[in-house]
């Protein structure tokens, strides 16, 4: 079990990597990039929707990629890609290399998520725990944690610190590359899926795409938040690992919920604590509401995807877990590519609290579907139905 823990803990370093820094940095690096290459928040959102690009692409290829090379192997190249791609991202200032090297980050990082999200899932089996998946998921607050600690150290020098970023997430390739196993690590055991397995989850499924299209735009355009209100360096330094610290802590308190509770209530939860967390600033700036508003979003928005795998690894057979995975990523990074371009937009025609809104907004619908696809579940009686194979028809 020791051993099984450490692996996990390991493995975490690939959500630091393809989450932290990869896509989440980008938000605390926007305000210095904003000024410097005079982008609108439009602009801003367009470089986290081509970020979310990549990330469609790279869920929809998972699978595919999975087959050819096995479950460890994407993993490890997953993250030897992401931390290229990084590099690329500090060579310059051009626009379009700019989208092309946040796309590759996002098919990368899709490689790692899936992949990282199977074996861990296959540890918590061995286990018998759910610690792994939420420490898998908690370990995006690490990278957090280090991008508020080291970018703003760095001033206005936005591509010194894409190059540390990709230094760290080098360095986090190796000490995960070896805690990439399972016991199906050859590209022969990896057989395909069908689309059969998903049916279950599909109020699931609709919560997870709100929640995408809504999570994105505080953790994106929050730096620029507080920068429009003549925040501090410091203060923003300090907001932004406050926020990776309580996601690193996010295990801790929702493992055993997502372990135990009942259907989709744990997410339904998780939900309706992010939506009002993003909606605490809206009714005032003041520092310790933002700060308060930090840690309820960072104590839960990861926790969406730990509890949406837990409830996938509930439902499927394992040999679907990929598949399953895989199309939740792929609905995941459809939610991303929108959110951040139109709330830019409509944080341009109006002010940054729209992007604080939007977050509340969909998060909070998103939390009424998973509550109501829980209810429906307990009342139905008889409450599973078999499918053939195996499969339990759900309403989660």
């Amino acid at each position: 079990m020791r051993q099984a823990r450490w692996q996990a803990l390991r493995l975490a370093l690939g959500t630091a990597s393809a989450l932290g820094l990869a896509r989440f940095a980008f938000g605390l690096l926007l305000p210095a990039m904003r000024d410097d290459l005079h982008w609108s928040l439009a602009d801003a959102g367009t470089m986290s929707a081509a970020n979310g690009l990549g990330y469609l692409l790279g869920a929809l290829a998972t699978p595919v990629v999975r087959r050819r090379l096995g479950t460890a192997a994407t993993f490890r190249w997953g993250m030897v890609l992401t931390a290229m791609a990084l590099a690329a991202t500090a060579v310059g200032g051009d626009h379009l290399a700019l989208l092309t090297a946040r796309a590759v980050a996002g098919a990368a990082g899709a490689l790692v998520f899936v992949t990282g999200g199977v074996i861990a899932a296959r540890i918590a089996t061995g286990i018998s725990s759910g610690m792994p998946i939420a420490v898998y998921f908690a370990g995006t607050g690490l990278g957090i944690v280090f991008g508020g600690v080291t970018i703003p150290t760095l001033g206005d020098r936005w591509q010194l610190a894409w190059a540390c970023l990709s230094v760290a997430a080098g360095l986090a390739a190796l000490v995960s590359w070896s805690a990439a196993r399972t016991d199906e690590d050859t590209p022969a055991s990896a057989a395909p899926a069908g689309r059969r397995p998903v049916r279950p989850l599909r109020r699931t499924a609709l919560a997870y795409l709100l929640f995408a299209a809504g999570y994105i735009t505080y953790i994106t355009f929050l730096s620029a938040y507080l920068a429009d209100r003549d925040a501090p360096v410091s203060r923003v330094a300090f907001t932004w690992t406050v926020l990776g610290l309580a996601v690193m802590a996010a295990p801790f308190l929702w493992s055993r919920p997502i372990t135990h509770w009942p259907g989709s209530r744990a997410l339904a939860a998780l939900l309706a604590i992010l939506a009002g967390g993003a909606a605490l600033p809206l009714m005032s700036p003041a520092e310790p509401v933002i700060l308060a508003s930090a840690i309820l979003y960072g104590a839960t928005f990861m926790g969406v995807p730990a509890a949406v795998t837990a409830l996938i690894k509930a439902t499927i057979p394992p040999a679907g877990w990929t598949a399953a995975l895989a199309a939740f990523t792929t609905l995941f990074a459809a939610g991303q590519t929108a959110g951040p371009w139109l709330a830019g937009l409509l944080a341009d025609h109006t002010s940054t609290d729209a992007t604080l809104a939007w977050t509340a907004i969909l998060c909070a619908a998103a939390a009424l579907i998973a509550t109501i696809g829980a209810r429906s579940r307990l009342s139905t009686a008889p409450p599973t139905t078999p499918l053939p194979g195996g499969v339990i028809e759900t309403d989660a």
